[in-house]
């Protein structure tokens, strides 16, 4: 049987003590394994949990090149909108990508032929360095 779900109001229960009390007990223990595992469990010393999370050291000290939020900003002419589809500033248009080039599509459409005559035993070294230069530049 799994953790019992919490249900509202007057249904509720605590998931959590579940997890914390998962490991009293051996589930499935052969005669005597049980109170081998008590015996040793014993014998450690439990972990205990924090009191509280402390996020400055888990994030540690801000990096020198970072901008604090209450910092005045750096680019005063670009409204904080610029780019979204309400505001001032440039709209969504600002965002898409330059248009493709037409003959990128035939150059792809050779692409193929000209990386099996790279991969060829006899092919020259500057066949392949063409080869990789053109798979380089394509978009």
């Amino acid at each position: 049987m799994g953790t019992p779900v919490a249900g509202p109001g007057s249904f509720s229960q605590r998931t959590d003590k579940a997890v914390s009390n998962a490991n009293t007990t051996l589930p499935n223990a052969a005669y005597g394994e049980n109170a081998d595992y008590q015996e040793q469990r014993q014998g450690a010393a439990m972990a205990q949990s924090p009191g509280g999370m402390d996020i400055g050291s888990l994030m540690g000290a801000m990096r020198p090149e970072a901008i604090g939020l209450g910092e005045p900003s750096a680019m005063e002419d670009t409204p904080v909108t610029d780019g979204a589809a309400a505001g001032p500033g440039a709209g969504p248009e600002a965002l898409n990508p330059a248009p493709q080039d037409p003959s990128a599509s035939r150059n792809a459409s050779w692409m193929y032929a000209l990386m099996y005559m790279a991969e060829q035993p006899n092919s020259s070294d500057s066949a392949r360095n063409l080869v990789r230069t053109l798979k380089a530049n394509m978009p």
